[in-house]
């Protein structure tokens, strides 16, 4: 019929006509709504939309409807189930939420972080991971190296960037791989423990795409492990690995890729480490428990905003308007000009009384700490050829400062305080073995309580410390000895001649 007389019918229609003609005898129903409808106005690119058109039939809509979800549904989910599982063992294989950055709840975005550091590593991130805007670099390269002693939050301040970024933070223990391991191939590591960090290394190289690979205590490692990532500084951008038992060359040119080395002035032995070369000069270099020039204010202000959540009294401050602790610093500093009133956030008599008492003490301990930082950065800077005294290894970092802070009460006098801190070095000193008493008789001085007793003691220690150091131990070369002995009498002969000529000049 549809063919004699030129009729378009639809699918649909052509099948309730032939079921018409076959079923003559059942009961038809004429209802007064229109079994079909056409939705207008639709964007979609779905094959059964023309035009911006779908024509919608009842019996049609409801037969596909009834087949899509006795068959469709069911396999589409049983596909989800399926990806996810798959999707879950992979990520567990991975081990992708051990490269999630985690920033401590302690974590204080002080001044110093905000003015100083954030600056210095978003800059040399920029030019690792690219930047977007007009600006936009198109070659990317360098290398971050932060060196500080202990304490100082290097890794939680990594952590926190990555956090911020949105990067997946892989993370590389340099005392899990040790001196041993110079090869990016797992199958080269001397154990299990260094054959992990190599395969996270070789991961986070395939990963590529918003991923920072932070290599932690890297005075644990050799040189020349290190000078493998010499290449992610220059253009070339290519790092030579090891990808599931096949040898692989990473092309990290145009990815968000960034790497970042974090040690310590002093290695386990006591000896200084030794950034290689070729690395130093192409990375960016920056000690983040030294000063720099016109940033006192902030680096001295950080020991305190660090050291609020370790202290009760103190702890409340943490989440306050930042110019209310520099305001409390002041009052209890004793600046006449400054007045409790102008607080944003006022405080009862009592609590405010409580919270000067402990900031008193606090900025007492941080005149020693910051002491023993100064020290021990010098300590560190110092050959062993050219000391004139053992070296010091006493710290002065933000969790000493912590630890200090967290035993301070307001009720303390002067001399209880003093207890703490001679308590809390004493101990650490205790670690130091033979070097625990030069150690402590230089942190009185630096402290000003040497007694005469101690005072006489410390200069007989730093005598035998430069004799030791000019004639050599017991296990040198007797000759070599011999003469380092001659030349020390040929100083102490010189020197009484120098005594002898000013004292004639006087005369």
């Amino acid at each position: 019929y549809a063919t004699a007389t030129g009729t378009y019918l639809a699918p649909a229609d052509l099948a309730e006509g032939v079921a018409a003609e076959l079923c003559p005898g059942l009961p038809r129903y004429d209802g007064g709504a229109p079994p079909t409808a056409t939705a207008e106005g639709l964007l979609g690119a779905h094959p059964r939309i023309t035009g911006g058109r779908l024509d919608l039939r009842l019996d049609d809509f409801l037969t596909r409807t009834a087949r899509f979800a006795a068959h469709e549904v069911p396999a589409f989910r049983a596909y989800q189930r399926r990806r996810t599982a798959l999707v879950g063992a992979e990520r567990e294989r991975l081990r992708l939420d051990d490269h999630r950055p985690r920033v401590m709840s302690a974590f204080v975005r002080n001044r110093l972080v905000d003015e100083v550091y954030l600056p210095l590593i978003g800059d040399s991130l920029a030019k690792q991971l690219g930047t977007t805007g007009a600006d936009k670099r198109t070659d990317t390269g360098g290398l971050l190296l932060l060196l500080s002693p202990p304490g100082y939050g290097k890794t939680t301040l990594v952590e926190y960037v990555a956090d911020r970024l949105g990067l997946m933070l892989v993370r590389i223990s340099g005392p899990a791989l040790g001196h041993t391991v110079t090869s990016l191939d797992p199958a080269d590591a001397p154990n299990a423990t260094a054959r992990q960090e190599i395969e996270k290394v070789n991961f986070a190289l395939a990963s590529a795409n918003n991923t920072l690979l932070y290599l932690d205590d890297i005075q644990h490692t050799s040189p020349e492990l290190l000078q493998k990532f010499i290449p992610l500084c220059d253009a070339t951008r290519r790092v030579d690995g090891v990808w599931q038992g096949r040898p692989r060359t990473y092309d990290l040119r145009g990815k968000r890729f960034a790497v970042c080395m974090a040690g310590n002035p002093y290695t386990e032995s006591g000896a200084r480490f030794h950034v290689p070369d070729m690395l130093a000069n192409r990375a960016d270099v920056w000690n983040l428990g030294d000063v720099l020039t016109g940033k006192e204010d902030a680096f001295e202000l950080s020991f305190l905003e660090n050291a609020l959540t370790a202290n009760p009294v103190l702890a409340p401050l943490a989440g306050r308007d930042r110019a209310d602790l520099e305001l409390l610093v002041r009052l209890a500093g004793g600046d006449p000009t400054a007045h409790a009133d102008r607080l944003v956030h006022a405080l009862p008599p009592a609590e405010l009384e409580r919270v000067l008492a402990v900031l008193r003490h606090l900025l007492a301990a941080r005149g020693t700490v910051l002491a023993v930082n100064a020290a021990y950065i010098a300590s560190a800077a110092r050959s062993d050829a050219t000391r004139t005294e053992p070296a010091f290894r006493l710290q002065g970092s933000y969790r000493n400062m912590n630890k200090i802070a967290q035993r301070l009460r307001p009720v303390m006098n002067d001399a209880e305080r003093a207890a703490v801190l001679d308590d809390h070095y004493t101990a650490e000193a205790h670690s130091l073995a033979q070097g625990a008493e030069a150690n402590l008789l230089k942190l009185a001085e630096l402290r000003g309580t040497l007694t005469p007793e101690q005072a006489d003691r410390w200069a007989e220690v730093r005598a035998a410390h430069v004799r030791a150091r000019t004639l050599g131990g017991p296990d040198d070369d007797p000759l070599a000895r011999a003469v380092a002995a001659l030349g020390l009498l040929a100083d102490r002969v010189a020197a009484v001649e120098s005594a002898i000529t000013r004292a004639h000049r006087r005369g």
